[in-house]
């Protein structure tokens, strides 16, 4: 069981209060664990009380409105930001350290976006994806060769191996900077916001990948979307964040809009208006 919380606006007073929500159940390795974190950026509370826990093979969505803080706690698991309290751990270690080099692939919101500028392939693109602290001097010619191989195979890229990543659609340049992420035999992948500015049908192959990247290759997925339809049909399980964390349960449990606007503690603004016909 998951909590979760949201605002009892009935009153004069808005009131925290607690929901219980299902969700799967969860085995395996910790992947992430997240303890009390609280961030302050500019002067902003931007985190408060981030309680989160990931385990091996889970694909999580992570959403909420704009300012909410979904990049920031992505930075702050990547270890890009400090935090003002609480912790972060990933496989049992804090963030940057050295048992986590190679597994741990990212994927930025620019990632995709290269300049017509600069001409790379979609295999060299790949391929700078084997090059870590970890490997940089010790990995075989044969070694990478085949990080890469199966790294353009899992995202179904073969026949664009040759390809320069500028001549690629939205959708399938976010698959080669997926795969170039997978190339560092990454096992837990973060995505920030991989839908945008592909349209439908590519959106909807690459939710196949990563679906598929998490049932048969294995990979665990922390992913931040706008696109709630699309990430509620793919994801295990939602988180929705708006400087804590308001729900955290199963994708299929995940509140539709009227009961997302009682956890953002935004009330109808008709709801108690009184509408009279002017009297002549």
């Amino acid at each position: 069981m998951r909590l979760g919380r949201r605002l009892d606006i009935s009153g004069d007073k808005m009131e925290q209060i607690q929901i219980t929500v299902d969700s799967p159940s969860l085995e395996g390795e910790t992947v992430l664990e997240v303890k009390d974190l609280s961030v302050t950026r500019s002067g902003k509370l931007v985190l408060k009380d981030i309680n989160l826990e990931i385990k091996t093979g889970e694909f999580v969505g992570l959403v909420g409105p704009n300012g909410s803080g979904k990049s920031t706690l992505m930075l702050s698991i990547l270890g890009v930001l400090k935090a003002q309290k609480g912790s972060v751990m990933i496989y049992g270690s804090p963030p940057m350290s050295r048992n986590q080099i190679g597994k741990i692939g990212w994927v930025s919101q620019a990632a995709a976006n290269l300049k017509k500028e600069i001409r790379i392939t979609v295999e060299e693109l790949v391929k700078l994806g084997t090059i870590n602290a970890k490997n940089m001097f010790f990995r075989s010619r044969k070694e990478q060769y085949s990080a890469v191989e199966n790294a353009i195979r899992m995202v179904g890229m073969e026949e664009l191996r040759n390809t320069d990543v500028s001549k690629l659609s939205g959708g399938q340049r976010q698959r080669a900077v997926i795969a170039r992420a997978l190339a560092s035999n990454a096992d837990f992948i973060l995505l920030d916001e991989p839908l945008v500015g592909i349209d439908r049908d590519a959106r909807n192959s690459l939710l196949k990948l990563l679906d598929n990247l998490c049932h048969d290759e294995g990979k665990t997925i922390l992913m931040v979307s706008h696109d709630l339809a699309a990430i509620r049909q793919t994801a295990h399980r939602m988180i929705f964040l708006e400087q804590g964390i308001w729900f955290d349960g199963s994708s299929e449990d995940f509140p539709d809009l009227n009961e997302l606007a009682n956890l953002r503690g935004i009330q109808h603004v008709h709801e108690h208006a009184d509408y009279k016909e002017d009297e002549g």
